[in-house]
């Protein structure tokens, strides 16, 4: 009787250390997940309407600070604020398709005289390397506060881009826009921004199938 309660002892120790290898065994061959990052709380207010007079809908990122520091770029710029805002204009009352994109930069200056002239309007940005040419911008508001105490001036311009570029812009971890020659860094806050914007937008999928 003494024997086979020794023998039952060594079976069942043998029995739990081959269950705790074999389950060893499966944790490491487990894939091993993380969770996802949460996105990035930017901070910008983002809406969407309908404009009854354009028959279109907006998904609009209001006025977001950029920057406000001295441009090291630019001998003809001190003391410049920038602030961005987009819009996603889609025909109808649908967010399906995109038919164009804005852009909207208001830059503020104590050097209200050393404003952006006709001839240096240009957008281009380099969104994670690669250069988009965004074609010239136009003036949409220029002030000059009233205060006597006060020479800051503020100017507004604004550009239409196609739809494919603003996605590059959206889908990039860095981007710098320039202006003339005034160059600066969207934050990682204003590219989050961006992103949520297309976020809103429902578009297709891209069919791979070849055509006829």
């Amino acid at each position: 009787m003494k024997l086979i309660f020794t023998l039952c002892c060594v079976y069942l120790t043998l029995a739990a250390a081959v269950c705790a290898q074999a389950d060893k065994g499966r944790d490491a061959r487990a894939p091993q997940t993380s969770a996802a990052p949460p996105p990035l709380e930017h901070g910008g207010k983002i809406e969407t309407s309908y404009d009854g007079f354009a028959h279109e809908t907006i998904v609009a990122l209001k006025k977001m600070r950029v920057t406000c520091v001295a441009s090291e770029n630019s001998e003809r710029v001190k003391g410049l604020c920038v602030s961005l805002q987009a819009a996603l204009h889609c025909p109808g009352k649908q967010t399906d398709y995109v038919r164009r994109a804005t852009i909207r930069l208001t830059f503020e200056s104590k050097s209200w005289d050393r404003r952006h002239d006709a001839d240096e309007r240009a957008l281009s940005a380099v969104a994670d390397g690669e250069t988009i040419r965004l074609g010239r911008m136009a003036p949409v508001s220029r002030e000059v506060n009233d205060g006597l105490a006060s020479e800051d001036m503020r100017g507004t311009l604004e550009v239409a881009v196609p739809y494919a570029a603003f996605l590059k812009l959206a889908r990039a971890s860095y981007v710098e826009f320039s202006v003339g020659k005034t160059t600066f860094a969207l934050g990682d806050k204003n590219v989050a921004a961006l992103r949520d914007m297309n976020n809103r937008v429902r578009l297709p999928p891209v069919s791979t199938a070849g055509g006829s």
